[in-house]
C-alpha cells in the first residue's frame, strides 16, 4: 500500500495547495478540491484503522509503537516524516557500510523537506495573508519564509503572528533540525563504516606507527 498511499498524499497535498491559493476560481472546483481532501483523508484513517486490526497490539500499544503513523493520520501533511522510520533501519544495518542505503535516506530527507516546507508555507499563508500586521502577505513572502525556518537560519524579515502561524513555525523548527540530523548521520555513520572497514583490510604492518 505504500505507493497508492504516496499517491493519495500527493493528491490531498494538491487538493489543499489549490483551495488556499485559488483565490479566484469558482465554487464547483474549490468544493472538489474539499472533496477530494477528505476523501484523502479517509483512505489513511481505513489504512491506519487496517494496520491495527492486523498488527493485533490493540490500540494504544500500536500508537506506542507506530508514532509518526498515528500523526500522520491526524494531519496528512506530516506523512514525509515517516522517512525517519526508514533512518533508523538503515541505522540497524551495520554489517556493511551501503552507499546506497544512505544515499536513499538523504534524498527522502531532501525530498520531505521540501514537501514539509510547501506545506507549512501554504499554512502559514492560509492564516498570515489577511491577518492584521501580518508580514507575510504573498505565497512567495510565506515560502521564502519557510525556507529560512527548515534551514534554522531565521532571517527575520517575514514572521508569522497569528497563534497558528507561530505554532506552525515551532513545528518547523523541530522538523527542520530532525531532517539535518538525518542527513548528516546518515553521511557520518556511512563515512565512519567505510573507514573502519578500510583499516580492518590493512595488514599490521601498514598502520601509521607500527613496527
Amino acid at each position: 500500500m505504500e505507493t497508492p498511499l504516496t499517491v493519495t498524499s500527493l493528491v490531498y497535498l494538491a487538493a489543499y495547495a489549490v483551495r488556499i491559493l485559488g483565490h479566484g476560481l469558482s465554487g464547483a472546483v474549490l468544493d472538489l478540491c474539499l472533496a477530494l481532501t477528505y476523501a484523502s483523508w479517509a483512505v489513511f484513517i481505513v489504512d491506519y484503522v487496517v494496520r491495527v486490526r492486523l498488527s493485533g497490539l490493540g490500540l494504544f500499544r500500536f500508537v506506542r509503537h507506530h508514532f509518526l503513523d498515528t500523526a500522520a493520520v491526524i494531519l496528512p501533511l506530516l506523512r514525509p516524516l515517516r522517512v525517519v522510520s526508514v533512518y533508523d533501519r538503515v541505522q540497524r544495518r551495520r554489517d556493511k557500510p551501503r552507499l546506497t542505503l544512505y544515499a536513499r535516506v538523504m534524498a527522502y530527507a531532501g525530498m520531505t523537506a521540501g514537501l514539509l516546507g510547501f506545506a507549512g508555507a501554504l499554512t502559514v499563508y492560509q492564516f498570515e495573508y489577511d491577518a492584521p500586521g501580518a508580514t507575510i502577505r504573498t505565497f512567495g513572502d510565506a515560502a521564502w519564509w519557510a525556507c529560512a525556518t527548515l534551514a534554522t537560519v531565521g532571517y527575520g524579515d517575514v514572521t508569522p503572528v497569528t497563534p497558528m502561524g507561530r505554532l506552525t513555525a515551532v513545528g518547523m523548527m523541530g522538523v527542520g533540525l530532525a531532517l539535518l540530523g538525518a542527513v548528516t548521520g546518515s553521511f557520518s555513520s556511512w563515512l565512519i563504516q567505510a573507514f573502519t572497514r578500510e583499516d580492518e583490510k590493512r595488514p599490521p604492518g601498514d598502520f601509521p606507527g607500527a613496527s
